[in-house]
This record gives C-alpha cells, structure tokens and sequence, in this order.
C-alpha cells in the first residue's frame, strides 16, 4: 500500500503544473488557523536542506520549510520525495503530511512536526 501511495504521490509531485490541477488556486490562508496552506498537488519541487529539514516548493516563490520529528534517513540526499497527507487534503501544519523518502530497502515514513511558510525576504536569501 505505501509503495503504491509513494508512486501516486511521486506523480501528483511531477504532474503538479499539469491542467488536472487547475481548480485548485494559489496558496489559500487557513481561515480557522490563520496560517497559509496548500495542497499537495500544487508541489513543484523541492530543496534539501539536511536530515531533519527540506524546503518544498509550491509556486514560483512559495518555499515551505518542513521540520521532522528527529533525523529522517536519507533525507540529506535523496533526489525523489513524496508527501504524504493526512486528514483532509490541505496541508497547513505538520500533522496533516508525512514525507515518504526513498531508501535502498523500501520507502522510509519520515513525520513532520513543524511547518513554515518562508517570507519573500527569506526566499530571495536562499
């Protein structure tokens, strides 16, 4: 089952500039939250960041750092990343995703604690 949600996610990750995705509009603010959110089929890519952290990509300039609960094996250099969302879709703090990681004995499940959407200022730094 997960190998078959990480192909799925893989391909929303690879296929998210394509028409299917068109309904969905830009990063939405969380209206009960207060903070910004997404869906997983606006990601266009990711940075690396280090074992613990990655940057997700979501727009043209929209970088969300993610932050692991501890050290997430391979996440330092792994070159393929899927999300992996929990609850209702939007993704808008660290419980609603799981980073799926591939790893040389079968996908790795990394939990994510903390989400932040990073300022324009902080953006242009990277």
């Amino acid at each position: 089952m997960i190998k078959s949600a990480l192909h799925c996610l893989l391909a929303g990750i690879c296929a998210a500039s394509l028409a299917g995705c068109a309904g969905e509009g830009p990063t939405t603010a969380g209206a009960e939250t207060g903070k910004d959110c997404f869906f997983p089929s606006q990601v266009n890519g990711f940075s690396r960041a280090d074992n613990e952290r990655v940057l997700i990509h979501t727009g043209v300039n929209d970088r969300y750092l993610f932050e692991t609960f501890g050290y997430c094996p391979d996440l330092d250099f792994t070159e393929q990343l899927a999300l992996e969302p929990v609850g209702v879709g939007t993704i808008c703090r660290g419980l609603d995703v799981n980073l799926i990681v591939p790893s040389v004995t079968g996908p790795r499940k990394c939990p994510i604690r903390m989400i932040r959407k990073l300022s324009p200022a902080e953006v242009k730094a990277l």
